[in-house]
């Protein structure tokens, strides 16, 4: 089975209104699997760095304002194409533009506050794992329930059902 991991993190409003539980819910129940998480109130200067390539941007000093106002829940998740099925799970940026059954789409309104971020690339979710985990890194370990979410089990083996 081939596995990518991405970096999910809930940002001050989510924690604030009590959704990370949710979060994670979802992404369990799809199937993947966590194997990183922490909550942390990160300086601005980490935020400065995580955000580096939106510098240039008006709302950019707002951003970093209002990530730095509270905790964050930085999370790595891991399984079969998460980064862009993270994403599919999160909604659009914009909540507006979110499908309900998203995440964003069923708890936010404004892009100012749409509940978390998650990596966009598998390129951007190494350096985002990187910049928030560092040496603490993820936790490797092996899941029963892998053979009854993925068609090739742990051990290569095919399973049946089509």
């Amino acid at each position: 089975m081939a596995t990518e991991q991405t970096y999910i993190m809930v940002k001050p409003d989510g924690v604030q209104r009590g959704l990370v539980g949710e979060i994670i819910k979802r992404f369990e129940t799809r199937g993947f699997q966590l194997v990183a998480l922490k909550m942390v109130h990160a300086s601005v200067e980490h935020l400065e760095e995580h955000y580096k390539d939106l510098k240039g941007k008006g709302f950019f000093p707002g951003l970093i304002k209002y990530m730095n106002s509270g905790p964050v829940v930085a999370m790595v998740w891991q399984g079969k194409d998460v980064v862009k099925q993270g994403r599919v799970l999160l909604g659009a940026t914009n909540p507006l533009a979110s499908a309900p059954g998203t995440i964003r789409g069923d708890f936010a309104i404004d892009v100012g506050r749409n509940i978390c971020h998650g990596s966009d690339s598998v390129e951007s979710a190494k350096a985002e794992i990187a910049l928030w985990f560092g040496q603490d890194g993820t936790i490797s370990y092996s899941r029963a329930v892998d053979a009854w979410i993925y068609e090739v089990s742990l051990a290569g083996q095919e399973r049946g059902g089509r």
